[in-house]
């Protein structure tokens, strides 16, 4: 893709803080966000999500390095795209005695939005049964879909959410997953940066996962799980034969309380076979994908060590032959 063709892109973006030892929040970040959908972006605490975010929404100045927002230079071209673009970064500051609808209406005319957005804007985060209670009623759930529903009043093409679901509970969470994938299937894109993996793995198209912030790896979800060589996990009345009889064939084995672990691209057939061929019937054998959770640990542990990546094709980082991809 072009420049143009990205939603958000960064290029060599560069952020340090004074202090007795200059420490360096994000460090020659590539980050490519495609135009549509649901982009993850993902990494441990103080790997530089928020410091990039506040970076694109022009709330921080970097040290050097290039951004673009919908094709636009930022900061120098911000104005032009702002009304574009809707975030939310922070915990969201509403009136507790106003209503839902209220507070929105408030909102509205400061920005001058029309009025009529407000009920459109409730419907879509499913707010408008409960538009005329109190905000101090509502649950943080609900708070949270009343701020997207804030940032929605402009009709923005470009969404960013910095860890929506802190602080959610399991209902809470499903309901502001749901909003943003369907803000995302009516041609918007979402940029959310989450710890939770698993909700991320739900609902992300593409993801961005960062270490120190440099960029570890990007692509779709399936390019990023299946980077990863599946475990076949086998059961049988004598796994200890067992593992010399798969090891013996060369496969990369672990004996876990009984349980064996193949590290393996093989049909497990292969593998049923060939302990059937000593004796050896398993009671239970499957192969194990890893999920996006496991991954994202690997890989940021791969980060730690200092393991180099190699660039895909996609213009993210793939995992390292050397971290045994």
């Amino acid at each position: 893709m072009t420049t143009q063709e990205w939603a958000i892109s960064t290029r060599a973006l560069r952020k340090s803080y004074p202090g007795v030892r200059r420490r360096v929040a994000v460090d020659g970040l590539d980050l490519n966000v495609p135009a549509g959908g649901v982009h993850g972006f993902l990494g441990p605490n103080g790997s530089g999500k928020t410091t990039t975010i506040r970076m694109v929404l022009g709330l921080v100045r970097p040290d050097s390095g290039e951004i673009t927002v919908l094709g636009k230079p930022v900061p120098a071209a911000l104005p032009e795209v702002i009304a574009k673009v809707g975030a939310i970064v922070e915990s969201p500051k509403f009136f507790p005695n106003f209503s839902g609808r209220a507070n929105l209406e408030l909102l509205a005319d400061a920005i001058g939005a029309p009025r009529p957005h407000v009920a459109e804007v409730l419907a879509q985060t499913g707010l408008s049964d409960r538009a005329g209670d109190h905000f101090g009623t509502y649950s943080l759930g609900m708070k949270q879909r009343l701020a997207i529903a804030a940032t929605l009043l402009k009709r923005p093409e470009v969404l960013i959410f910095d860890e929506p679901t802190n602080g959610l509970d399991p209902a809470g969470i499903h309901d502001v997953r749901a909003t943003m994938r369907a803000l995302a299937d009516e041609g918007r894109t979402v940029l959310v940066s989450s710890h939770i993996l698993a909700e991320v793995e739900q609902i992300a198209d593409t993801v961005s996962i960062i270490g120190r912030g440099r960029l570890i790896a990007g692509g779709t979800v399936a390019e990023i799980i299946g980077a990863r060589t599946a475990t076949i996990r086998i059961r049988v009345a004598e796994p200890e034969r067992a593992v010399a009889v798969l090891a013996g064939a060369g496969h990369a084995t672990r004996l876990d309380h009984g349980t064996i672990h193949v590290d393996s691209g093989d049909d497990p057939a292969v593998l049923n076979e060939l302990l059937a061929a000593h004796g050896l019937f398993a009671s239970e054998l499957l192969a194990e994908r890893p999920g996006l959770e496991s991954v994202f640990l690997d890989l940021t542990r791969e980060a730690e060590l200092g393991l180099p990546r190699r660039r895909d094709r996609r213009g993210g980082v793939a995992p390292s032959k050397e971290a045994g991809a």
